[in-house]
């Protein structure tokens, strides 16, 4: 039987532990690294048995109890507790979770207005997969010389950082936007555990070095980053904050509040911050 995240994220979390974590002698022969699966049962008020059954996935509906248990058991923070939280939610019912429908990457008119009333703001719609579903003029004034729109039917911010040339050119900070669009959709994958594009956009994203050695889909995952800095080909050193609004359509309006570096002359910040506040 396939394990769950769930029980992938409890095989991992009792292997981190060592006996001295939760006041035991550190002496003594063990097979395996970390905590026995007796000693997290004991500290968790269940038996050995029915973790086992958890571990290997033939138990998929535990007790809100049994979860907040085990998340004090394994020492887990306040992070990986939603973390573990969430994924024990969605450990039972990934096969009905529904498929996203072409409804839900088509932007509702409303949007569009809200996208040409933000003008000259650059703002775009981000689909769950990170896929940019449609965009403002301003946006794409500042994106096109990137080569984010070269190919305008796969326009997908995690797939341009870790694949199109340019992205490592031009993010000076790379490596902090690889690790927000990586925990951008671990997110995304327990939040739809269904959506099966969505996996295949993992999927090939995993075939990028880069991105598996970033992938972890059982643990608490980086804090995302909220500027992203450029290197841009006309405007010079370009740091963009950005905001999320989220919309009722499984969608989000992300707004870049373009900011030009003070060496370079006047602000462009076009839009106050609390005005594309959450």
């Amino acid at each position: 039987m396939t394990r769950s995240a769930f029980a992938e994220f409890l095989v991992r979390r009792r292997a981190e532990l060592r006996p001295s974590d939760i006041g035991l002698p550190a002496g003594g022969r063990r097979r395996t690294p970390g905590l026995r699966r007796e000693e997290v049962a004991v500290r968790a008020g269940v038996s050995a048995d029915y973790l086992a059954r958890l571990e290997q996935g033939r138990d998929t509906n535990p007790s809100i109890a049994v979860v907040e248990a085990l998340a004090t058991a394994l020492l887990l923070d306040e992070r990986e507790r939603s973390t573990f939280g969430w994924l024990a939610l969605t450990s039972s019912n990934e096969s009905r979770c529904p498929e996203p429908t072409d409804e839900q990457d088509q932007v509702p008119e409303t949007i569009e207005a809200v996208l040409r009333a933000l003008a000259p703001t650059a703002a775009f719609v981000l689909g769950r997969r990170l896929n940019v579903l449609s965009w403002n003029a301003a946006w794409e004034d500042f994106v096109t010389p990137l080569g984010l729109l070269d190919d305008r039917d796969t326009v997908n911010l995690a797939r341009y950082v870790y694949g199109h040339p340019m992205a490592r050119k031009t993010l000076r900070n790379w490596t902090e936007a690889a690790d927000t669009f990586a925990e951008t959709l671990r997110r995304a994958s327990l939040r739809w555990p269904g959506d099966t594009g969505l996996r295949e956009t993992i999927d090939t994203l995993h075939t990028i070095p880069e991105f598996a050695a970033r992938w972890r889909p059982q643990g608490p995952g980086h804090p995302v980053t909220p500027t992203l800095r450029f290197d841009h080909p006309q405007l010079g050193a370009v740091d963009v904050p950005f905001e999320t609004l989220e919309s009722g359509q499984e969608q989000s309006v992300v707004v870049w509040l373009v900011t030009r570096a003070p060496a370079a002359g006047q602000t462009l910040r076009l839009v106050p911050p609390r005005a594309a506040g959450q």
